[in-house]
């Protein structure tokens, strides 16, 4: 027997069950997840890195890296001739580690997590996965595979994973944060020796480094910068408009609701997103006039559908509304809150990670922004505008990845033109059409349309607007035309 060979089944001897699980689930992306699941012996998982080139006679790095990731370093000491320091000076050269940083974090929340815990995300998960695989001897790496398998889980889909984190233990979503912090903001550069590398041996993204000095300038601006969402599937996702125009019956059905007037030029409004959106390759759903539990079950309806194959969701609200709430045309609210919550990470798994975008058309309030005497390129002047009603700002989710962007300041009015739309929704597609195609992101384009609707006035008493986008994006987020 060779000498490699004997190594490793002395090292396969000292291995006990827990440690093959542990190797076999950091190894995914060098092994396919089949082979993986029928291998129940130490010596048949070396045979497998063996066939993928990840262990070789001169190379036994990747064996050392796993036994130094699961915590045996009395293996890694005693038959591989490797100390713990060692292997961590190893680790901090640019491409040498092999482990997934995705794959390890996972494996560093299984090993922190308390029997409680463990029992909490399985009864979390009663619904999504199925019950044989929740028995009480399944490990949180069972259970982390079970979550890849349904497609809850994944290297950019950290939403559901953090919000069940959240939910059991503040230690654990600690854990996740830094590693966003660390891996998920960061511009990775293959070095030219990397790229030539053989395959199957290449280091994961998070562990890339650039061939530029760590202290040079262009080290620094790249490393500054703000890694863009996802955004190449066709569709992009679903562009869902809820356009109410008529409010007769809320008027039927109420006297104190006499005053709540038809949205005229909502449809102006409407037009334009539908154009704007279909361009940025969104597939449109339009739902016109829907009472306040039909806004409802569209929402749900959308809610559970499935995304996974889309890269982002956006919903535009063009309603009567007031503070908090949104009106159905029947003069039934509905709470914004409500309707952006329903695709968190936790209640919509496929839009996990990925950007939940809102534009809502609706005053904050009742009072009249006052302009004030100051130079202006130009003025346009309109008679012929209205107030939408009362909306507040405090419904955008604590969860990452939502934009909701509002017409107006909170506690002020938005103005709606019977002729033209509104000036808000109507600046938002003017400004979209023409800078997504140059590649600006979303937050640099609303400050645009902030600057337009700023430079309006509504006559004849000199009426100001000022929108305003709350976020919680992590990424920039831009809609590419082609």
């Amino acid at each position: 027997m060779d000498f490699p060979r004997r190594r490793l089944l002395v090292v396969s001897e000292e291995l006990g069950e827990g440690d093959l699980t542990a190797l076999k689930f950091l190894s995914r992306g060098h092994i396919p997840m089949r082979k993986l699941e029928a291998i129940q012996k130490a010596q048949d998982f070396f045979e497998a890195l063996q066939e993928k080139g990840m262990i070789e006679e001169e190379n036994l790095f990747f064996l050392k890296e796993l036994l130094y990731r699961i915590r045996r370093i009395d293996v890694l000491e005693s038959h591989l001739g490797t100390s713990r320091q060692e292997m961590e000076r190893e680790l901090q050269i640019p491409g040498r580690a092999k482990v997934s940083p995705y794959r390890y974090l996972l494996f560093q929340l299984s090993e922190d997590i308390t029997e409680y815990e463990l029992k909490s995300f399985k009864f979390l998960l009663g619904q999504e996965l199925p019950k044989c695989r929740l028995i009480p001897q399944a490990t949180m790496l069972d259970v982390f595979t079970e979550m890849e398998k349904k497609g809850i889980l994944g290297e950019d889909n950290l939403g559901v994973l953090k919000s069940l984190c959240a939910e059991i233990g503040i230690s654990l979503l600690k854990t996740i944060e830094e590693y966003e912090l660390k891996f998920g903001e960061e511009e990775m550069v293959v070095t030219e020796a990397q790229r030539g590398s053989p395959a199957g041996t290449e280091a994961h993204a998070g562990y890339l480094a650039s061939s530029v000095a760590p202290d040079s300038p262009d080290r620094r601006n790249e490393s500054s910068q703000v890694q863009a969402y996802k955004m190449t599937s066709r569709p992009r996702g679903v562009c869902l408009i809820l356009n109410n125009h008529s409010f007769k019956k809320a008027r039927e059905r109420a006297p104190e609701l006499k005053g709540m007037k038809d949205r005229t030029g909502t449809d102006v409004d409407a037009g334009a997103l539908k154009r704007v959106f279909s361009k940025l390759h969104f597939t449109i759903a339009e739902y016109r006039d829907l009472t306040a539990e039909e806004i409802r079950k569209t929402v749900n309806m959308y809610r559970c559908e499935d995304h996974k194959d889309k890269d982002c969701f956006v919903c535009c609200i063009l309603s009567h509304g007031k503070k908090g709430m949104i009106f159905g045309v029947d003069g039934q609210e509905v709470p914004i809150r409500e309707l952006t919550a329903s695709f968190t990470g936790q209640n919509c798994y496929s839009l996990a990670g990925k950007p939940k975008v809102f534009f809502v058309q609706a005053c904050q309030g009742d009072s009249c922004q006052e302009g004030v005497n100051i130079e202006t390129d130009s003025k346009e002047p309109d008679d012929s505008v209205e107030p939408d009603a009362r909306f507040q700002l405090e419904c955008i989710p604590t969860e990452a990845d939502f934009l909701l962007g509002m017409a107006t300041l909170q506690d002020y009015v938005s103005y709606r033109s019977p002729y033209h739309g509104t000036w808000y929704i109507q600046a938002l597609c003017h400004h979209l059409e023409h800078s997504c195609p140059q590649g600006e992101d979303i937050l640099t384009i609303l400050t645009a349309v902030n600057q337009e609707v700023s430079k309006k006035t509504c006559q004849p008493n000199s009426r100001k607007q000022m929108p305003q986008p709350a976020f919680t994006l992590r990424k920039r987020l831009i809609f590419p035309v082609n």
